[in-house]
């Protein structure tokens, strides 16, 4: 594999990706996979003929070592990982030692990169978040190598074009996990189940265990609950949902929701 793409760069890494990317729906799949191993093949320079046999060998092979979901998909992560130099591989920077499975984390990264606080994150924003993740690498990066590799990520993930990521953008970056509210089915519920899901719900969002939602926290309940019913939501949406939330659940209006004010919120008795 290195002898294949051994000078390859951000900018190259962008290319083979919008290549084979081709229904740009943020994987490369199916004829997708099976048409990027038969490229993979002549830049190897094999004496043999690409045939079916022969890219689908080559397709087990290295997925088997790269496809680390195992869903038979490469994210962009994971080809990176197969293709780009090591010292050129930007987004080894987002890998973290635990996946990202709550969307409190994932606000308070919002929260503090959005510092115009638009909703949205600009190229100036994400390379000043770039600059910090090469910091706690310890990797230094020159100032024309984070402009190349903040590029790269904007015309990679900024799927709308209009140069600045939203929540979605950033939230496939860090591979945000599955929203926690989807196991769950409230309305379908026991009463006693009802208060049971209620308890593993606050506990969930509560990551500072102080007994009530504030900042980040209710940043993040607010996007899942919301995306449960719509998948997208912008950053001027979830504030203006925040405050509809604040308004109706925020009864003592301190700034937080308390745990009895969203059991209040959800027509749901809490344990005591």
């Amino acid at each position: 594999m290195d002898s294949a793409f051994e000078k390859l760069d951000a900018a190259g890494f962008l290319e083979i990706w919008q290549r084979f990317d081709a229904d740009d729906n943020g994987y490369i799949e199916g004829k997708e996979l099976d048409d990027f191993f038969r490229h993979m093949m002549k830049r190897l320079g094999a004496q043999e003929k690409a045939t079916e046999e022969r890219v689908q060998k080559l397709k087990l092979r290295f997925m088997s070592a790269y496809d680390v979901t195992a869903d038979g998909k490469l994210q962009i992560q994971e080809l990176a990982n197969m293709i780009l130099p090591e010292d050129e591989n930007f987004l080894l920077v987002f890998r973290r030692e635990a996946p990202l499975d709550n969307s409190v984390e994932f606000m308070k990264i919002w929260r503090k990169y959005d510092v115009d606080c638009s909703g949205y994150i600009s190229a100036q924003e994400l390379k000043a978040f770039l600059k910090d993740l090469f910091q706690q690498h310890h990797k230094e990066v020159s100032s024309d190598k984070l402009e190349d590799y903040t590029d790269a990520m904007m015309k990679i993930f900024d799927k709308n074009k209009d140069g600045r990521l939203d929540l979605n953008d950033l939230a496939r970056i860090l591979a945000l996990q599955e929203n926690f509210l989807l196991q769950f089915h409230l309305d379908a519920s026991s009463t006693i189940e009802r208060k049971r899901d209620f308890e593993k719900i606050f506990a969930h969002y509560d990551v500072n265990k102080t007994g009530a939602l504030e900042g980040p926290e209710v940043d993040g309940f607010v996007k899942d609950m919301m995306e449960l019913v719509r998948p997208s939501i912008t950053g001027p949406e979830l504030d203006k949902l925040r405050a509809v939330l604040l308004g109706h659940c925020d009864i003592n209006k301190d700034g937080k929701i308390q745990k009895n004010e969203l059991a209040l919120c959800l027509a749901i008795k809490p344990n005591k």
